[in-house]
């Protein structure tokens, strides 16, 4: 009885043992598990994310000079045809002005 009241009060009749209990030792066996494979998933977790970033780069810097070599035409042929050119602008703009006006 008197076991069982020293149990209530949050007593331990372990504490104090020389020897952990096996929970204990499973706890820290689990978290060391769980901290070892939190830093394996980190490391894989970084080496994909470089992965694309080199990936997104390079897309960027083709996209990037695609637009610089599409503009780069763009203005040769408007020096080459320029009566075009403002034609075509002409009738684009009339176009997207009765489109927008509905």
């Amino acid at each position: 009885m008197v076991n069982q009241k020293n149990n209530m009060n949050g007593d331990n009749p372990n504490e104090g043992s020389a020897n952990p209990s096996p929970s204990g030792s499973k706890i820290e066996s689990g978290t060391e598990h769980i901290r070892k494979a939190a830093e394996e998933f980190k490391s894989v977790a970084g080496a994909v994310a470089g992965e694309y970033r080199g990936k997104a780069e390079e897309a960027w810097n083709d996209a990037s000079q695609r637009v610089r070599s599409f503009q780069e035409d763009a203005e040769e042929y408007v020096r080459e045809n320029p009566t075009k050119a403002i034609f075509t602008a002409v009738g684009v703009g009339f176009v997207m002005g009765l489109i927008f006006r509905r």
